[in-house]
């Protein structure tokens, strides 16, 4: 049909167009055809069937598709509604009821990323009252329509990562929350906040920590190989939500794997960096209900984790609150340990690998808390890390150490750790002057182990606190060597006299061994062409240790050889004039005492008892507390929160138990144990308590024991004790 045709088909129930017009019908054909041809106004008609039978050329030429396909076919086989425009999907049912309808953002079905046009029709009737079809208009909308969809992402995703912003994670984790709820299903969130991010906006520039965000962004979206939603709440804190997922084993696994990924270099145009990141687990319904709840625990087990030395995962327990509120009380108790000389220090020997001869001692400081008891260099590292008070707390360690290593031989030399705000702040290079001549200490004798992480500071200050170091005379060491920042440079930049490998470098060659010991292989070689020394610490088994100095290691340090030794100790071993140790394959890595003398309850049928965890590791524990219990005797125990493990007594000797896990526990990220899974609290509801998060602490009710109740007063006895 023709415009022309399409004219004097009449409009309206009455087949009339309204008053009558001055206009000829002419020159009213002749202003529609410029109306077209200029856009302004585009017209279609379709049949009672909805075949097309008018389009404005214009109309076709927009949506790129020839005018003759066009006429003939189905209005609806032509249009499709836009997938943000509900209202579009309501075409074919206007259509077949005869409704008029206005303002439908639709596309061409064989263009679906084409042009947008807003459609409105009227549908037309004969003298008779008969349907004879739809006369309408059209407009296109795309540039309209693009910029709204753009506004509308815009307030729904981060425009810098394209990830969901904060907004809508929380409308995406609510609605979750309330529908899992119903369906009695699980999910898990984890936040992630990025290490040392500050240190890359701070030296290459915002434009870098952009890209490096963006970068941050896709790794996590390859990391992640599981239905879930990703977002950036602001600044370098990432946010995920995991439907359908209660295992603590897969979530630890999944969270090494981000933390693994994200740790890698970066490549910028600035420059190359690495960062690190740490992440805290919650797990609805188990940690939390509602989307504040579940947030704020990962959120607190997102700081246990940043405080437990960092690149760690941690998993919320009902303890961490607690646990967040006694180590800032510890923070704020340093200032009293400096005055009260509550510090003291542990000395960590460094030995040669030719002869096994001590060459050098590392200064460890401990702390005996008035309450606490002894806070070992382990924990203690993770109470200062990023406290205000780590300078005041090295310029101590400094002065003590060297006044220490005064009465060693002269062939045994002191190191210490430097803290990145103490050797950039003013008097450092005299407090380590001062130092030495007040223990008369050689400053040969003194070596200083330096960051890599130091480098992210002024550089006219680090390099001038290095030269005046040199020139003073101590020994300069480059630690965490390989942990991923621009080494080379500052090696050229840097007058070090030895390279100390980082930790986590040579834990990964002890797992994977072939490219990582290459790596190790190249840092030596790398040193011997610089004239450098090499170290190598945390060496546990005898196999690291041959591959370490297979490939030429000189230095080497890790309880295969010694764990931190009080100075008393050091001077009696070093009596002779030298300390020579043999490694011992038997020597590993102390056990953290987090899990050690803690009370728990154990079940039997119908009973628990409370007994002392003594010992704890994957496979099993020890306990102290019922007397003369039958080996293959099965216990439930109960480590709190929820976490039931199923358990054999496997030896026995008096009221001490040795038990077998029936299923083994899981690292919890930050050196500790925990259960796989945890009791349901939707098991809990269906069996008639309401339905909560879990609480900390005992977790089974049943009848009590005796207070030091003897196995089988009320029980029946299960085999021979041995």
């Amino acid at each position: 049909m023709s415009l022309k045709g399409l004219l004097s088909s009449r409009g309206g129930r009455n087949g009339s167009l309204g008053p009558a017009s001055v206009l000829t019908d002419g020159e009213r054909l002749a202003m529609l055809d410029e109306l077209e041809q200029s856009g302004l106004g585009w017209f279609w008609a379709s049949d009672a069937a909805g075949n097309l039978t008018y389009l404005s050329g214009a109309i076709a030429a927009r949506l790129d598709l020839p005018l003759d396909a066009l006429i003939g076919q189905p209005l609806t086989a032509i249009f499709t509604a836009v997938e943000s425009d509900g209202r579009g999907k309501s075409l074919p049912l206007m259509l077949g009821a005869h409704k008029a309808f206005v303002g439908m953002a639709v596309r061409a079905s064989r263009r679906p990323q084409g042009a947008v046009l807003r459609l409105s029709g009227q549908p037309t009737f004969s003298a008779g009252d008969k349907f004879v079809g739809f006369r309408g208009t059209g407009a296109d909308i795309t540039e309209e329509y693009t910029r709204e969809e753009e506004t509308a992402r815009l307030a729904r995703y981060d425009s810098l990562t394209g990830l969901s912003n904060r907004h809508r994670m929380a409308s995406h984790i609510e609605a979750t929350l309330t529908a899992f709820k119903a369906a009695r299903r699980t999910c898990a969130v984890m936040m992630i906040d990025l290490d040392r991010f500050k240190h890359v906006n701070d030296t290459l520039g915002h434009g870098a920590g952009d890209d490096l965000l963006k970068q941050v962004a896709a790794r996590l979206g390859r990391a992640i190989d599981r239905d879930c939603e990703i977002g950036r709440l602001g600044g370098d804190e990432f946010q995920v939500l995991i439907p359908d997922i209660d295992d603590r084993g897969v979530l630890g696994e999944l969270a090494g794997k981000i933390i693994a990924m994200l740790r890698q270099p970066y490549s910028l145009e600035e420059g190359r960096c690495v960062i690190g990141a740490s992440v805290g687990i919650a797990i609805a319904p188990h940690d939390g209900m509602t989307r504040e709840d579940i947030v704020r625990a990962a959120d607190l087990a997102l700081y246990a984790a940043k405080n437990g030395g960092r690149a760690q995962y941690r998993f919320f327990s009902g303890e961490l609150e607690n646990e967040t509120i006694f180590r800032r009380r510890l923070e704020q108790d340093l200032g009293t340990a400096l005055r009260e000389e509550q510090l003291f220090l542990r000395f960590e020997p460094i030995v040669e690998a030719a002869g096994g001869t001590v060459a050098s001692l590392e200064a460890h400081v401990c702390w005996n808390h008035a309450q606490r008891g002894v806070i070992d260099e382990e924990e203690f590292a993770q109470i200062i890390e990023g406290s205000a008070m780590i300078a005041d707390v090295g310029r101590w360690a400094v002065r003590a150490a060297c006044a220490g290593a005064a009465d060693w031989p002269e062939s045994v030399r002191l190191a210490v750790n430097v803290p990145v705000p103490l050797l950039l702040a003013d008097d450092f290079v005299g407090l380590v002057s001062e130092a030495l001549d007040s223990a008369g200490l050689a400053p040969g004798r003194l070596e200083l182990e330096i960051s890599e992480a130091v480098f992210f500071g002024d550089a006219s200050v680090v390099d001038r606190t290095l030269a005046a170091l040199f020139k003073l005379g101590v020994r300069l060491t480059l630690d965490e060597f390989g942990s991923g920042y621009s080494s080379l440079a500052y090696l050229r930049r840097a007058p070090f006299d030895a390279i100390k490998i980082d930790q986590k470098l040579i834990a990964e060659a002890e797992c994977h061994d072939a490219r990582e010991m290459g790596l190790v292989r190249a840092i030596v070689a790398l040193a011997g062409a610089l004239q450098m020394d090499t170290m190598a610490s945390g060496i546990e088994s005898p196999a690291l240790l041959a591959a370490l100095t297979e490939c030429g290691v000189r230095h080497l340090q890790g309880p295969i050889y010694s764990e931190p030794a009080d100075a008393e100790t050091v001077v009696a071993e070093m009596s002779g004039g030298s300390w020579k140790i043999d490694p011992g394959a038997e020597r590993t890595r102390r056990a953290r005492r987090r899990t050690v003398f803690r009370k728990i309850q154990v079940i039997h049928d119908d009973y628990a008892y409370e007994v002392t965890l003594r010992n704890l590791s994957k496979s099993g524990a020890l306990i102290e507390g019922i007397a003369d219990v039958p080996r293959g005797t099965q216990f439930v125990v109960d480590l709190g929160g929820g976490q039931l493990a199923v358990a054999t007594v496997t030896r026995s000797n008096g009221d001490v138990q040795g038990l077998e896990f029936e299923q083994s526990l899981i690292e919890d990220g930050s050196g500790g144990l925990c259960t796989r899974n945890r009791v349901s609290p939707y098991a809990l509801a269906a069996a008639g308590a309401p339905l909560a998060p879990l609480a900390p602490g005992k977790f089974v009710s049943v009848d009590q024991g005796a207070a030091v109740p003897k196995f089988g007063y009320s029980l029946p006895s299960r085999g021979e004790p041995s």
